[in-house]
């Protein structure tokens, strides 16, 4: 199978002489995809179709790991990134776009009275701790969820090598939908957190008490309470999932697909913590930038007109209803299951009595390249993809599906792969 993917291979070995892994980030990187029987870099997009640099072409349903929300090379966001190109991007003084792009969150957001903008998702959450912090004049934080690879989260992961371990000591995990598990770390150090910050939906639905319940947790114990956005933000809804789930959080992070690609990301949160931001140092060259703002602008205005969080549900519950009606037929393992909103769904793989679960989705992703589909096992639903993407990605699951799990009855997971297994950058939850 090497010989599909030759040039990705040998472009590979070329930037890990160079790069640390081939890739600026760990989910798009050799880690991720079985080396050898899977595409390793993209050359163009288009619409919700890409191309690897071997000419292979998929329906990608990765979407620039939920950065694209419309479509690669959305017309619409083009036309306004060029016209600004044109312009300039870095000035030596704020640009409007910075206000007219602010304004627009803070009508959709329900948050929102004043904003600030950063390039990444980590930018934006990592400014919310600080500002929480400040607030509060407290240092512990609770997290739930992936916030980014700053200090004062990644330090609470495996992945926690460089990290200071008086910072480790003040992050304290707690479960989703387990409301004892943050009352536990908060009555353990009363008075001391600062923040306690979440992905207000991942895999899971939260259960009803759960949302208002953090809420009235964070009020008891005089923590803010953060909302990490990055990805449900523009997606779930365009007020974001507190807006779906009817919590205000007292500060948000968003990012993501709120430019279509194009990076930028925000943090957005009421006036009374927001205007600490002028005494906390969180500054950058690139903040301003008008071509991401040119981008978002015209995606949120889009998104807007068209309603595209609706859309996507339309588009993503067309699958899941089709993904669970495949599972009953085939009577599939409890290893095998879905979940997820449905911009935003999952086809989960566990481990088995037989293979561990990167045995299993290494062979899955393998075979889904082989019928050119792009997916790391999420369906990152974007305005391009059509029903007949969606019809052609359950024909492939019904080829591919029946398979794993015979290959894993037979205990031949092994003797099927073609490349090498995938392995675990970190377990989030």
């Amino acid at each position: 199978m090497t010989s599909r993917y030759q040039h990705s291979l040998a472009l590979s070995a070329r930037a890990e002489q160079n790069i640390p892994l081939g890739s600026q980030t760990f989910s798009k990187s050799r880690l991720c995809f079985p080396y050898g029987a899977a595409p390793l870099f993209i050359e163009r997009g288009e619409g919700a179709t890409v191309w690897d640099v071997d000419g292979n072409q998929y329906l990608d349903f990765a979407s620039g790991l939920l950065a694209i929300s419309l479509g690669y090379c959305d017309p619409d966001v083009n036309q306004a990134v060029m016209e600004q190109l044109n312009l300039g991007s870095i000035f030596s003084l704020p640009h409007r776009l910075e206000t007219e792009v602010a304004e627009q969150l803070i009508e959709l957001i329900p948050c929102a009275e004043m904003v600030r903008f950063g390039k990444n998702g980590t930018d934006a959450t990592s400014a919310c701790i600080r500002l929480s912090r400040a607030v509060t004049g407290r240092e512990r934080v609770a997290v739930c969820g992936y916030h980014g690879w700053q200090d004062w989260y990644i330090g609470s992961t495996t992945r926690h090598l460089g990290v200071p371990e008086c910072v480790r000591e003040l992050t304290h995990r707690f479960d989703y939908n387990d409301l004892d598990s943050l009352r536990t770390q908060l009555e353990a150090h009363p008075g001391e957190f600062a923040a306690v910050i979440l992905e207000p939906m991942n895999v899971a639905w939260p259960t009803p008490e759960f949302l208002p319940g953090l809420r009235q947790l964070c009020d008891e114990h005089g923590a803010l309470l953060i909302f990490d956005e990055t990805i449900t933000g523009f997606r779930f809804h365009l007020g974001g999932a507190q807006t779906l789930f009817g919590v205000t959080p007292d500060l948000a992070a968003f990012g993501k697909g709120m430019a279509n690609g194009f990076p930028i990301s925000a943090v957005v949160g009421r006036r009374e913590y927001m205007q600490r931001m002028e005494d906390i140092f969180f500054s950058g060259t690139f903040g301003g930038d008008a071509i991401a703002l040119a981008a978002a602008n015209a995606v949120i205005k889009k998104m807007r007109r068209l309603d595209v969080p609706a859309r996507l549900a339309e588009r993503g519950q067309q699958l899941l209803s089709e993904l669970d009606a495949l599972l009953l037929r085939l009577d599939a393992p409890s290893w095998l299951q879905s979940a997820g909103h449905p911009s935003w769904s999952f086809l989960l793989i566990g481990d088995s009595a037989n293979h561990s679960s990167w045995l299993l989705k290494s062979y899955f992703i393998q075979e889904l390249c082989k019928r050119g589909i792009l997916s790391l096992g999420s369906h990152n639903i974007n305005l391009a993809h059509s029903e007949a993407d969606v019809g052609r990605l359950l024909t492939v699951y019904a080829e591919v599906l029946p398979a794993l799990i015979r290959l894993d009855a037979e205990g031949a997971i092994h003797q099927a792969l073609d490349g090498e297994p995938i392995q675990p950058v970190f377990k989030v939850r």
